[in-house]
C-alpha cells in the first residue's frame, strides 16, 4: 500500500489480483478528499479486470453517495450483468433460483447489487421498480442476508 493508506483503512474486498486490490485501496483512500480521483482509480481497476466484481461495487457506491444516480445505475447494472454471468444465472432476476449464497460469491454479489439497484431506483423516484426488485429479493433471499429489508423499510416511508 502507499503511504496514504493506513493499515486501519484497508478494505477486505476478498480474493482479488494484487493490482486491482491496490487500485481499489487507493480509490477508497482518495474518496473523501478527491472523489474524482477515486472514480478514476475504480474505473482503472474495472478496465484492468472487468471480471473482478468489487470495482463495480466501488463505482456504484460512490456515485450513489454523490447523487450521480444515472452513473450509479449504469455501474450497478454492469456489475449485475457480470455477476449473473459468473453465477450462470439469467440476467432476468425473476428467474433466479432460491438458494443459499456464500459471502464473496458471484451469486451473493448479484443479490447485493439488486438491493443496491432497488435503493437507486427509490432515490430516482421509481418506487414501483424498487418494489419489484425487493419482491424478487424477498423470494430469492427470504432471510434478508443481503440486507434488502432495510431498503424495504425506507420504501415504506416514500409516497
Amino acid at each position: 500500500m502507499n503511504d496514504l493508506t493506513r493499515e486501519s483503512d484497508i478494505i477486505d474486498f476478498g480474493e482479488l489480483s494484487p493490482a486491482v486490490n491496490e487500485l481499489l485501496q487507493k480509490g477508497v483512500a482518495a474518496y473523501r478528499r478527491d472523489p474524482e480521483r477515486a472514480d478514476q482509480l475504480f474505473r482503472e481497476a474495472l478496465e484492468l479486470s472487468p471480471a473482478e466484481l468489487p470495482a463495480y461495487y466501488c463505482l456504484y457506491k460512490i456515485h450513489t453517495y454523490m447523487g450521480n444516480l444515472e452513473v450509479a445505475f449504469a455501474m450497478a447494472s454492469l456489475g449485475l450483468e457480470e455477476a449473473t454471468r459468473q453465477a450462470g444465472w439469467s440476467t432476468d432476476p425473476h428467474t433466479w433460483p432460491l438458494k443459499e449464497t456464500a459471502p464473496g460469491s458471484a451469486e451473493r454479489f448479484a443479490l447485493y447489487t439488486l438491493k443496491a439497484l432497488s435503493f437507486i431506483e427509490l432515490k430516482r423516484g421509481n418506487k414501483a421498480k424498487c418494489m419489484e426488485n425487493l419482491d424478487i429479493l424477498k423470494g430469492v433471499d427470504p432471510s434478508g442476508a443481503v440486507g434488502w429489508t432495510v431498503i424495504f423499510e425506507l420504501a415504506q416511508g416514500v409516497a
